[in-house]
């Protein structure tokens, strides 16, 4: 890659997650980067350079659709890195996928959808590998707080010869809102579902995304339901837990990190992601209404998803793509992720994972922009392929993000 135009391509610039990311480039990137905007509309790339200011003034503006392949093979060919926040990925994502399997162009992305990352396996993992390129899917708040927290656990518990990792909990606090890409996602799988029933599968099954299943531990059944007092998880903690919405993505993940770095993290692994309800009076009201809800909205989405009058409803009812909350609400937001882990020593560590700003829109941003900057600029492991943050960057990203204001933290628990 030494001869090529870029070190970084923003791929869907002009879209609210892609502008925020661009952003955070203008402010993040180290002096000299070659930093390129691409997407559709060559007027708005302009605007949204603009709007960057001086550090963005000399970006070039490269113009490529979805759509269309031939740029898409044109933009990979340009550059180091492809960074996309053009979603929802099943509809719009494989075509640029393709193009940077076939040039040997890393790649970032933000889906939190399981089908796409099936597809991308299935279609262009063997090229991906024999070029070099490293396809890193779900490089924001799904998934790279869950993924590195578990990959720092393992880290330590080796470290300390504690033992494999055994039962590890993740529970999830947020301030934050829903996407309306996030959302769309959600539909693009639903419909894909309806379409083809037997793709249901990927979303149920626990090693749905493994590389292997036939080396997978064999614990019994997991499941990425909940409802339950925290203090089943450590006594440490207060309260209720339910369903976090997430868990079933990043659960997946995780996993096949596990899978891509050759099962490391124990025979007996076991992983489940749940999220706080409270600890007040109407705690275990707050968690069944989570729970439940989640599940209704999933069975009632996949319903409407197969009829043309049930998607004219769910267009009325979801916010927009390409929509997001205000500056100041975006700046109130935060997250904290703990991991509870148990090891065959009878160790026990919990990792923290924290940061500042809505989870899905100004984290996010943080995350995308310096899975980025680490895929362009850092030496990783050869590893390539279909691959996860931490299989792909682990000790390299967790250390940037540090450096951004991050928390990650791994302590005796």
């Amino acid at each position: 890659m030494a001869n090529r135009e870029f070190d970084i391509v923003l791929f869907g610039a002009t879209g609210f997650v892609g502008k925020l990311t661009a952003q955070y480039l203008a402010e993040a990137a180290p002096a000299g980067a070659r930093i390129a905007l691409a997407g559709r509309s060559p007027e708005k790339l302009a605007a949204v350079r603009t709007e960057l200011g001086a550090a963005a003034a000399e970006w070039p503006l490269v113009q490529a659709d979805s759509t269309d392949q031939a740029s898409l093979d044109a933009l990979a060919a340009r550059t180091k890195v492809v960074v996309t926040t053009v979603g929802p990925y099943l509809r719009y994502g494989l075509p640029l996928v393709r193009a940077c399997a076939e040039n040997g162009t890393h790649y970032a992305d933000l889906t939190g959808e399981p089908l796409f990352i099936r597809e991308c396996i299935d279609r262009f993992g063997e090229r991906a590998a024999e070029t070099g390129a490293k396809i890193v899917n779900s490089c924001g708040y799904d998934s790279i707080p869950s993924d590195l927290s578990v990959y720092q656990l393992y880290r330590r518990s080796v470290a300390d010869n504690a033992g494999e990792l055994t039962d590890v909990t993740l529970v999830a606090w947020l301030k934050g809102g829903a996407s309306g890409g996030t959302i769309d996602s959600g539909r693009a799988m639903m419909e894909a579902i309806a379409e083809d029933p037997a793709k249901a599968s990927v979303m149920s099954h626990p090693y749905s995304l493994s590389p292997d299943k036939s080396m997978e531990p064999e614990v019994g059944r997991q499941s990425d339901q909940a409802l339950s007092r925290a203090s089943a998880i450590d006594p440490s903690l207060d309260g209720w837990v339910a369903t976090f919405v997430m868990g079933a993505h990043n659960t997946k993940i995780v996993r096949r990190s596990n899978g891509l770095l050759g099962w490391p993290y124990g025979k007996n692994f076991r992983y489940r992601e749940v999220m706080s309800a409270g600890s007040s009076a109407t705690a275990p009201l707050i968690a069944a209404g989570i729970a439940g809800g989640i599940v209704a909205t999933m069975a009632a989405g996949a319903v409407l998803s197969r009829v043309a009058l049930g998607r004219r409803l769910i267009d009325r009812i979801v916010p927009k793509p390409g929509t997001g909350p205000s500056e100041k609400s975006r700046r109130s937001g935060w997250f904290t992720m703990r991991t509870f882990a148990h090891t065959t020593s009878g160790a026990k560590y919990v990792c923290t994972f924290a940061g500042k700003g809505d989870p899905g829109y100004q984290a996010t941003s943080v995350m995308l922009g310096q899975s980025g900057l680490c895929l362009a600029f850092d030496g990783l492991p050869e590893l390539a392929g279909i691959l996860t943050p931490a299989s792909a960057m682990g000790d390299a990203l967790t250390e940037r993000l540090r450096a951004a204001g991050m928390t990650i933290e791994v302590e005796p628990a």
